[in-house]
């Protein structure tokens, strides 16, 4: 199902100028459209759509070790919590950490990298507030984590 996420502000990327009233569309695990939520509704009739508060941007690199937790799958979901859907290898570096990354889809990279939404790329999206608490993660498309 196709899904327009939406947010008191928008950001392409970390440096982009924010947009009021931007949104993302997501088909699957790819970005089908990125622009204001009023063309995005004209584009896509029937979509989904969610409100976030807070700022949309793209989700993050977590760029150090990954959190302590009982198990590889909580220290992958709580890099998750944290608005990150990408880690470096160097800290996935056990089978049991890039098993339970690659059932989440997070990526392993061998180094960090720019982060973007753009037309047609993989759907990592994340929200967070004025405190820079994140408020949900969406990983290749899914959402993975919501706040309550």
């Amino acid at each position: 199902m196709l899904t327009i996420h939406t947010a008191d502000e928008l950001r392409v990327s970390p440096d982009a100028d924010p947009v009021k009233g931007g949104a993302v569309a997501v088909e699957g695990d790819r970005v089908a459209g990125v622009g204001p939520l009023d063309v995005l509704l004209k584009r896509f009739p029937g979509a989904r759509v969610r409100s976030w508060p807070g700022v949309l941007g793209p989700a993050l690199v977590h760029e150090g070790p990954l959190p302590e937790a009982p198990s590889p799958r909580e220290r992958v979901h709580a890099v998750l919590k944290s608005g990150a859907v990408a880690v470096l290898a160097e800290y996935a570096d056990t089978p049991e950490l890039r098993a339970a990354a690659s059932r989440n889809e997070v990526a392993v990279l061998p180094r960090t990298r720019e982060t973007a939404i753009v037309d047609t790329g993989r759907a990592d999206l994340a929200v967070f507030d004025a405190d820079g608490a994140c408020i949900a993660t969406v990983c290749a498309g899914r959402l993975v984590h919501r706040r309550r």
